[in-house]
């Protein structure tokens, strides 16, 4: 049965999935009026603004939207929406915002005409852009456009499209009542995969493209399941070069006054191969927005942590965010400096595309970190968990079922503490993304001698064998380098002189450790890797399998602590979500979950740097750019551009901002009006709102979104994408050439 698992709960955050989720795409964005959290279970609307500055940390108050506005479409705030827009959309308004919406990979995506078009951004759509190129080709740099049906190219891309929305919470915590520790992770995981089979059997299983996902909503308070209908014959349309998908490049990503022309069009194809007909899409705005306009992006923000108590906050602040960045960081200076000397090959490895998401990341975490030691966001973030205390505490039932919880996790949170020099030093080790080729067949090596001196199943050793294998050649220089930044991981966070840094160090630098053990492992190649396993030649002398030898106990003990922390907060969690419904209800939204989100706001500048940013800019701004950096810069312009025809209108909108609370996952969401017109993609956030992953501030936050005006004056007049033009004004398909000559000489 094609089902899809997917919950944020605390405790599974493993630094593999949060990497995966956090490389997804840009954005972190904010918000702009609505009900925030209120000491008593009837929430009510109140003013806007947010707490003092810093008159005292004192006397700071929780932000009225601090917990952001991420409605779900089971639960929308429609008062709320009559208060702040005065607009109350009826169940077809929000059928047709849910149907019109789509999810990809990483990114969010819609249907923007009745014949299967589908826009996202540009970014979302990089790996189909490489995939798609043929032999000779270089699309990634040079742009693609199909000019007929027939030219759109196959990809692996897929879409799925929110049908129908159950609430099962009933079932699921039926399941789970009682349940505590490893039982509660046992009994989510067990009742998960029998109701997501049985719906998605019922709604007609994967014949019918059918899959259905659990959602946990406020840490356990509500689950509902998600049926999906899944496309996947998705066809790449057109693709901007890079240098205008990511204009400004790193420079610029995460600010905002911006100039990006971050979009993609991709097309869906029905079970017959033809173009998906369907009656739910965006229609293509020609009037745009302007300053003031309701805006509401459909999306799906990939993951925040709203929710968490202070406490665990500060483990975040201590070691947490840090440790992730400067991994991605490390990691980011490596592929660079290969990249930059092995260019030919670095493109053959498809490592500019990794360097982007690492870089992209690397900004992330910065922002966090430095939220989190902003002392107005925590003085805020204590109030809010004040408010909650004092919310349960004033009514005898809720004391008495959870009393004690806020403390509890706090204990939790100070065990985890002692822990952190191992997080910072084994954060992702073994994975062949993060560490030496050698050093990850090292460690499954390891395993799988362990294993096999222990009598395991001939099973388990055949799976351990199948991964080892499968780790691929890595280049010399790259596998020292990578190699070398583990070494610096263990002396940074452990300490050379501790027992672990003189076992592998031995007195020496982190480089001149890594180049002695690739001098002398078997493992470094990764064919005299295989024969020496298959052979038995292989040993646990050899120097690579010795670091994991040297390390194995400390992280296995790191590792069993912090299983059993985040199974003990997964339990906690879950308690202090359905506590925080039982007070707020449905006036505070729940984290977000890489699930169908709407998040209202409104166009609004801001003041940055000194000045106040434009709510939107021009490509007059994007011209300005090029010639102020000059060529071989991040700003540079295509040849193409560089001569535009004289109807080419440099005045016309390209990127704007709003207060819509968006984040990382949010990439390619349509931001919408209240026609259900489309007015821009969102493809990131201004660096003010890298905290937003645990506050949101509509003061300064801002979601950056490409305007569709410019996105259709570029493809009329520089790509010359006539039929698509013709398709996003009118919603008429042009299937051939012929077709398509009769439409460019009638207009």
């Amino acid at each position: 049965m094609n089902t899809m698992r997917y919950r944020t709960r605390l405790g599974r955050w493993l630094p593999g999935s949060l990497l995966l989720l956090a490389l997804g795409c840009s954005t972190a964005a904010p918000p702009a009026q609505e009900p925030a959290p209120a000491p008593a279970p009837a929430a009510q609307p109140v003013a806007e603004s947010a707490a003092p500055a810093m008159a005292g940390i004192d006397t700071i108050r929780a932000g009225k939207f601090d917990n952001g506005k991420m409605w779900t479409f089971e639960y929308p705030p429609l008062e709320y929406f009559a208060e702040a827009y005065g607009f109350q959309p009826d169940a077809a308004w929000f059928e047709k915002a849910r149907l019109s919406a789509l999810r990809i990979q990483g990114c969010s995506a819609s249907f923007v005409s009745p014949n299967g078009l589908v826009a996202t951004n540009h970014h979302c759509a990089r790996g189909s852009v490489t995939e798609v190129s043929q032999p000779g080709e270089n699309l990634l740099d040079n742009g693609f456009y199909a000019p007929t049906l027939d030219e759109e190219r196959s990809a692996s891309q897929r879409a799925d499209q929110l049908i129908e929305i159950m609430d099962v919470t009933a079932e699921v915590q039926a399941a789970l009542e009682g349940k505590t520790g490893a039982a509660l992770t046992a009994a989510m995981d067990s009742v998960e995969e029998a109701l997501t089979a049985r719906i998605a059997e019922q709604k007609g299983g994967e014949e019918a493209g059918i899959v259905v996902q659990l959602i946990e909503l406020w840490n356990g308070a509500k689950y509902s399941a998600y049926v999906f209908r899944r496309y996947n014959d998705v066809r790449l349309v057109a693709a901007p070069e890079l240098q205008l998908g990511f204009f400004g490049g790193d420079s610029d990503n995460f600010t905002y006054p911006r100039y990006a022309l971050d979009f993609s069009f991709y097309r869906i194809y029905d079970e017959n191969g033809e173009p998906l007909k369907t009656d739910n899409y965006f229609k293509w705005s020609t009037e745009g927005v302007k300053a003031g306009d309701a805006i509401f992006v459909i999306g799906n923000p990939g993951g925040s942590s709203r929710l968490q108590t202070v406490a665990q906050l500060k483990w975040r602040a201590a070691y947490w965010e840090k440790a992730i960045l400067d991994l991605f960081r490390s990691r980011a200076n490596i592929l660079q400096d290969f990249y930059n000397q092995n260019p030919e090959l670095g493109e053959e490895m498809g490592i500019r595309n990794q360097i982007f998401g690492l870089r992209n990341t690397e900004k992330l975490f910065d922002g966090r970190w430095k939220g989190l030691h902003n002392p107005e966001y925590m003085a805020r973030r204590m109030d809010t968990e004040r408010q909650f205390r004092a919310a349960l505490e004033s009514a005898p039932e809720l004391a008495a079922k959870y009393g004690g919880l806020i403390d509890q996790m706090a204990e939790i949170q100070k065990q985890r503490m002692q822990y952190g020099p191992d997080f910072g030093a084994f954060l992702a080790f073994g994975s062949p993304n993060w560490d030496a080729a050698a050093l990850s067949r090292a460690n499954l090596a390891f395993r799988y001698m362990t294993a096999s001196q222990g009598g395991a199943p001939a099973e388990a050793l055949e799976q351990l064998r199948e991964n080892f294998l499968r780790i691929g050649g890595q280049p010399a220089s790259l596998q020292k380098e990578m190699l070398a930044a583990r070494l610096r991981q263990f002396e940074q966070h452990l300490g050379a002189d501790s027992e672990i840094g003189r076992q592998i160090l031995q007195g020496r630098s982190p480089e001149e450790a890594a180049d002695a053990i690739l001098a002398h492992s078997v493992l470094a190649d990764s064919a005299r890797a295989a024969d020496a396993l298959t052979t038995g030649a292989l040993t646990m002398e050899d120097p690579a399998v010795q670091v994991v030898a040297a390390i194995n106990d400390r992280m296995s003990s790191y590792q069993a602590a912090f299983q059993q922390f985040g199974q003990q907060e997964a339990g906690i969690a879950n308690q202090l979500g359905r506590a925080r419904f039982d007070v707020y209800s449905t006036t505070i939204p729940p984290d977000a979950t890489f699930s169908l989100r709407i998040a209202d706001g409104v166009v609004r500048n801001y003041e940055y740097n000194g000045t106040i940013a434009p709510i939107y800019t021009t490509f007059y701004g994007l011209y300005d750019h090029y010639y102020s950096y000059g060529p071989g810069t991040e700003w540079d312009l295509p040849a193409r551009w560089l001569s535009p025809p004289s109807s080419f209108e440099l005045s016309t909108p390209l990127n704007f901002v709003g207060t819509s609370d968006t984040i990382g996952g949010n990439s390619g969401s349509p931001v919408i009006n209240k026609d259900l017109e489309i007015v821009g993609l969102v493809f990131d956030g201004n660096v003010e709102g890298l905290p937003g992953d645990y506050i949101y501030d509509p003061q300064v936050n801002r979601s950056i979104a490409v305007d569709v005006r410019g996105v259709l004056e570029a493809l009329d007049d520089i790509y010359d994408a006539d039929r698509l033009v013709l398709e996003l004004t009118t919603g008429r398909l042009v299937p051939t050439e012929a077709e398509a000559d009769a439409a460019t000489a009638g207009r």
